[in-house]
């Protein structure tokens, strides 16, 4: 039986993953055509990948997940070690690349090129990561943690779920993922397609 918590984080990866991928497929239509990006629709992709993913579901994995592990086993030690630096990471890259987006923005044309590049080497580095988690980590928390960390991790998990999973956001982010699924183009999201 899969535990709640690990459906959880696979659901908040494959949410994450569609946003990074959309971001990727965006700039590659734009850059086809000629046209710069909808920076508005950029900035808000990017500040859901910094609220979420970066503020909520990582301090989950890092600070009630990863401990419950390294208590129960010393296997993957070193991994786990390695995941919570990408975590420590994780929030000065996402400032890279929104400071890569707003050097874009501001600059034009000249800083398209880098900020695909930030683009790429995050996404990169993120799916990397997430698939590490799913290929190592839960499985090994699938053998070895008990029912009660379980039952800990569950509660712990199902608060602040991520509203790109289905669940209804908190009222103050509401008008952000209303805004994102709305403006993002078909067939990524509901807007006009490009």
């Amino acid at each position: 039986m899969t535990h709640a918590t690990v459906r959880i984080i696979r659901q908040e990866h494959a949410a994450l993953a569609a946003v990074l991928r959309s971001i990727v497929m965006l700039l590659e239509q734009h850059r086809k055509k000629g046209t710069l990006p909808d920076f508005a629709t950029l900035r808000a992709m990017l500040f859901y990948v910094d609220e979420f993913p970066e503020k909520r579901h990582h301090r989950k994995e890092s600070e009630l997940l990863f401990p419950k592990l390294r208590a129960r086993t010393p296997i993957s030690r070193d991994l786990l070690d390695k995941l919570d630096g990408d975590h420590a990471k994780g929030e000065r890259r996402i400032r890279n690349v929104e400071h890569a987006l707003l050097a874009f923005e501001m600059l034009g044309e000249s800083r398209r090129e880098e900020f695909e590049k930030t683009v790429g080497e995050y996404v990169d580095f993120y799916l990397s990561h997430m698939a590490l988690e799913e290929r190592e980590i839960l499985p090994l928390a699938e053998r070895v943690l008990t029912e009660n960390d379980w039952r800990d991790l569950d509660e712990a998990f199902a608060q602040n779920r991520d509203p790109m999973t289905g669940h209804v956001p908190d009222l103050e982010y509401n008008a952000l993922f209303t805004r994102i699924v709305n403006i993002v183009p078909a067939p990524i999201g509901l807007g006009p397609a490009l």
